[in-house]
């Protein structure tokens, strides 16, 4: 029994490592680590495994990147946030980007 275990224990550490990549590669360097998120679709959680696993492993791989992880599962999609408090600096970069991605959709739909 305990080769089985041994196999559940790598196997959740490839996952959490697979997540970690995913959730640092979706960073934006000028947010210097804040604001990050990872929307996993139904088919990629059916494909990591359990719901369950794929949570905790979420949690697990954004506490390395020094996030405060929340998971939300939404029409079969896991949304994994990081809820930590923003510094002001980045919060008006984002602002500002937001008004600009904003204004150019409007524009182009004039």
């Amino acid at each position: 029994m305990p080769a089985k275990d041994e196999l559940a224990r790598r196997r959740y550490e490839k996952l959490v490592d697979r997540l970690e990549s995913l959730m640092r590669a979706a960073l934006k360097p000028q947010y210097k680590g804040y604001y990050g998120q990872l929307v996993l679709s139904s088919s990629d959680l059916e494909e990591m495994g359990g719901l369950k696993d794929v949570r905790r492993a979420a949690r697990e791989a954004g506490r390395r990147l020094d996030w405060k992880p929340t998971t939300t599962l939404v029409g079969g999609r896991l949304f994994v946030l990081d809820k930590r408090e923003v510094p002001e600096e980045i919060e008006q970069l984002a602002e500002d980007a937001a008004a600009a991605a904003m204004d150019r959709a409007w524009r182009e739909h004039q």
